[in-house]
C-alpha cells in the first residue's frame, strides 16, 4: 500500500497484469465456494440436470428420431455444452465490475482486468466441467469417439468468444440503463434456449424455420461443432466464419462502447445527470 511505485517497460507490465487477470480470475472461482472444486462440481450437477431434461423432453415428445446418427448423449452434450458456455460467459462478463466499482479505485484494477478475468473464470470452470463429463460417460457408460476433437474444441473456444463479445456490450451499456440492460441478458439467455438449436439439426429444419435462427452464431457454432463431433453429420447450411467474423465485429463494437463508457462513467454518475 505505502510500496513506492516504479516505472517498468512493457514486458514487465504484461507480467504484472497477467498477475493480476490470474488472482482476479481465481478469486471469482472461488467466490461462491472456499474450494475452486466445488464450483466445478455444483456446475456438472448443473450440466446432468439440463441433460436429464432434454432427454426426458426427447422421450416424450418423439423426437429422437430426429437427432444425428450416432450417440444421442454425445448430441445433447455437444448442444449442451456449447450453450452454457456461451450464456454463462455472457452473464459472467455482463456482471463484472464497472468501471465506477469500488475496485477501480485502487490503481492496479482496471476494467480490462475485470472482464478477462470473468471470461477466463468462466472458461475454466466450464471445461474442466467438460472433461470430467465425458471422462466419467466414457469410462461409466459408454466408449464413444469424437470425430474431429481439435475441430470441435476450436467450436468450443468460439462459443466462448462470442459469448465474452455480447457480454462486453451489455458490460457497456450497464452503465447508462441498469434495469434495462439486467432485463436484456436475461431475455437473451431465455431467447437462446431455443434460438440456439442445441435440440435439432439445422440440416433437417425447413428453410423457413431455418431463416428464424440464422442470425445467431451460437446457432452456427453449435451446428458446426456436431459436424467435428460425428463422422455421419455433415453441416450445410450453417458456417462457423460467420459465428467468428460476427463475434469479432460485436468484440470490436464492445471495446469502442466500453472506453467511451470508462471515459465518462464516475461515482458522481448520478450528480452529473
Amino acid at each position: 500500500m505505502f510500496q513506492q511505485r516504479t516505472n517498468q517497460n512493457r514486458l514487465q507490465s504484461a507480467i504484472s497484469m497477467a498477475d493480476l487477470i490470474f488472482h482476479s480470475a481465481a478469486h471469482n472461482v472461488r467466490e461462491r465456494h472456499r474450494f475452486a472444486i466445488m464450483s466445478i462440481v455444483n456446475n456438472v450437477i448443473q450440466v446432468v440436470i439440463v441433460v436429464a431434461i432434454f432427454l426426458l423432453l426427447y422421450q416424450l415428445l418423439g423426437l429422437r428420431r430426429s437427432a444425428v446418427r450416432g450417440d444421442f448423449l454425445l448430441f445433447m452434450l455437444s448442444g449442451v455444452f456449447l450453450y452454457l458456455l456461451h450464456v454463462k460467459t455472457v452473464s459472467s462478463v455482463a456482471g463484472a465490475q464497472g468501471p465506477a466499482s469500488p475496485m477501480m479505485l485502487h490503481a492496479p484494477m482496471n476494467p480490462f482486468i475485470a472482464i478477462a478475468s470473468a471470461a477466463l473464470s468462466t472458461l475454466y470452470i466450464q471445461f474442466l466441467s467438460l472433461l470430467v463429463i465425458l471422462f466419467l460417460y466414457y469410462v461409466a457408460i459408454r466408449h464413444f469417439m469424437i470425430e474431429d476433437p481439435v475441430g470441435a474444441f476450436m467450436c468450443f473456444l468460439v462459443a466462448w468468444f462470442t459469448g465474452l463479445a455480447v457480454g462486453l456490450v451489455f458490460l457497456a451499456m450497464k452503465p447508462w440503463a441498469p434495469e434495462f440492460t439486467t432485463i436484456t441478458v436475461t431475455v437473451y439467455r431465455r431467447m437462446n434456449m431455443i434460438a440456439s438449436g442445441k435440440m435439432f439439426l439445422a440440416n433437417n429444419l425447413q428453410p423457413q424455420m431455418r431463416d428464424m435462427f440464422d442470425w445467431n452464431p451460437l446457432f452456427h457454432i453449435i451446428d458446426q461443432a456436431r459436424g467435428y463431433v460425428f463422422i455421419n453429420y455433415n453441416p450445410h447450411f450453417t458456417s462457423l466464419s460467420y459465428a467468428l467474423y460476427l463475434g469479432i465485429g460485436i468484440f470490436c463494437l464492445g471495446l469502442i462502447a466500453e472506453f467511451y463508457t470508462t471515459r465518462h462513467a464516475s461515482l458522481s454518475w448520478e450528480a452529473r445527470r
